[in-house]
């Protein structure tokens, strides 16, 4: 089940509530590969640096629970590099990797990264990401990088396909 089915609202959980209005969507690519493919090259973190703009080092176990450690593209500030740790929390083979970063005192910005594959026919596929700012500060976080995490993730989202299309 996708997880925003179930997730508490901000009202319901201050801290960790899902509000729709912090979601980043990345457009929607069809890819001329199977999902199995794109699975391969997304669960393939040594190399991200390979094709993906925006996450150009991942590493982690991909275990429930396991930190994923990666080096990021800073959009907002082009040429510099940003650490950035977050947590497995889904992992459906072929449909759904995701990530998380909960609220705590030292870092009160709530997140979670979705990455869902849908197959469409037995060579074809559709992916697409979301981010959600989580909790009360998600609107601020929202408006201060929703634009360029949207732009970030349209740009993974594309070179992705052309990689998956190429490896087909």
């Amino acid at each position: 089940m996708h997880w925003t089915q179930s997730a508490k609202t901000v009202a319901q959980d201050p801290l960790n509530g899902y509000d729709a209005n912090t979601v980043v969507v990345s457009d929607r690519v069809d890819i001329n590969a199977p999902a199995s493919v794109v699975w391969a090259i997304l669960t393939d973190l040594p190399r991200y640096n390979e094709w993906n703009p925006f996450c150009i080092r991942a590493a982690s176990t991909l275990e429930m629970g396991a930190a994923v450690d990666m080096t990021l593209m800073n959009y907002p500030m082009p040429g510099q590099l940003v650490p950035n740790c977050e947590y497995i929390c889904a992992f459906e083979p072929e449909r759904l990797l995701s990530w998380e970063l909960q609220h705590s005192a030292f870092w009160p910005y709530a997140a979670r990264r979705d990455q869902m594959i849908e197959s469409t026919g037995p060579g074809t596929c559709r992916y697409y990401s979301t981010d959600a700012f989580l909790g009360e500060s998600g609107i601020h976080v929202m408006r201060f990088c929703g634009a360029w995490v949207k732009r970030a993730f349209d740009d993974t989202a594309r070179a992705l396909k052309a990689r998956a299309e190429a490896m087909a």
